[in-house]
């Protein structure tokens, strides 16, 4: 499958917390900030990426909590970071249950490189 398909793809079947997020992150919301779903960065698709800040937000649902998912979030986590990216990670349950940390976070991180 090609790279946009699978993106495509990604984006229909998002669950509910991604999309939840998507609504905070869509159109500049968060002081300007342009973020795209499902954004590709080398072979990955990072499930919310910023060019601007170098920023990955990835929502981690129940599976991320599997020992073979964890390892390859970290091998995936480093290839990111090797490529210039900084990856913030939070939960499903932080995304439906506390929205404000991640708007928190993005703009201590917007802060930090804008110094």
């Amino acid at each position: 499958m090609k790279r946009t398909a699978f993106a495509r793809s990604l984006r229909q079947d998002s669950g509910l917390a991604e999309q939840r997020v998507w609504a905070l992150l869509r159109g500049g919301r968060i002081d300007g900030h342009k973020f795209r779903r499902q954004h590709p960065i080398g072979r990955y698709a990072a499930d919310f990426g910023c060019d601007r800040l170098r920023l990955v937000i990835e929502i981690d649902g129940g599976v991320h909590d599997r020992d073979d998912v964890v390892t390859n979030d970290h091998l995936r986590q480093t290839d990111l970071e090797l490529l210039g990216w900084t990856v913030l990670r939070f939960t499903n349950a932080q995304a439906l249950g506390a929205p404000e940390d991640i708007i928190a976070a993005i703009r201590a991180h917007a802060r930090l490189i804008a110094s």
